[in-house]
């Protein structure tokens, strides 16, 4: 499950560290509670070139009969093969970038949040999937993504037992690659990674509340005294 994240750089930043050719997206504002039907980037292939565009983020399938509501995560496990994600997973592939995510862990007094990212700073590399919608009067277009998630890696297990698919740098031109079609070449490149500079901290409960879009969510909840 992947249901919030941070997207907190400018648009340049994600463009250099993804090697995109060209950037069509909107300049989003710092987002530090990314929610369901926020508008993303992610990078694509356009013509053999990697490009980086604005989605919203909830998959809706180019066959739908309106682009209301969008499934946000897609299960590696199942993926090419559930009708929703499986057209996309063979010809959409895309990279979504994050700075980090939350996942909320089950505790006996309720449920704590915590903020996920890598020890270094970087951006994460999300694998997704995205699609076209079009209003078969209008023409006019939606551009949507998911985000395939995965058992979560050891060291984060204790909190959830998923997280979202995060894709090594030596896998992003196979994976945007639209011409590799076979389902099954194309979920080699997302399984889970084993060694990885991951960390985390418990935040507060404001990142509960889609309304809160500040610094202060990806804040360290204050060590307790014993």
């Amino acid at each position: 499950m992947c249901g919030r994240y941070v997207i907190a750089q400018d648009v340049d930043a994600y463009a250099r560290f993804f090697g995109v050719s060209e950037i069509r997206a909107e300049m989003l504002v710092a987002n530090y509670n990314v929610a369901p039907t926020d508008s993303v980037y992610a990078v694509v292939d356009h013509e053999e070139r990697r490009l980086l565009g604005t989605f919203r983020w909830g998959l809706i399938p180019f066959w739908a009969e309106s682009p209301t509501g969008g499934q946000i995560n897609a299960r590696a496990e199942s993926v090419a093969e559930k009708a929703m994600f499986r057209d996309s997973f063979a010809r959409r592939r895309c990279i979504i970038p994050a700075d980090g995510f939350y996942e909320w862990q089950q505790l006996e007094r309720g449920k704590l949040p915590h903020f996920i990212y890598l020890r270094d700073g970087s951006p994460m590399a999300f694998a997704g999937v995205w699609s076209t919608w079009r209003d078969r009067k209008t023409g006019d277009g939606v551009r949507s993504c998911a985000i395939i998630t995965t058992n979560a890696h050891p060291s984060l297990a204790p909190i959830h037992g998923r997280m979202p698919v995060m894709l090594d740098p030596a896998v992003w031109d196979d994976w945007l690659d639209r011409t590799l079609t076979d389902p099954d070449l194309a979920r080699t490149l997302i399984k889970p990674i084993h060694e990885i500079a991951i960390t985390e901290h418990p935040v507060s409960t404001l990142v509960s509340n889609v309304r809160n879009n500040l610094p202060e969510c990806i804040a360290p909840l204050p060590e307790r005294s014993p």
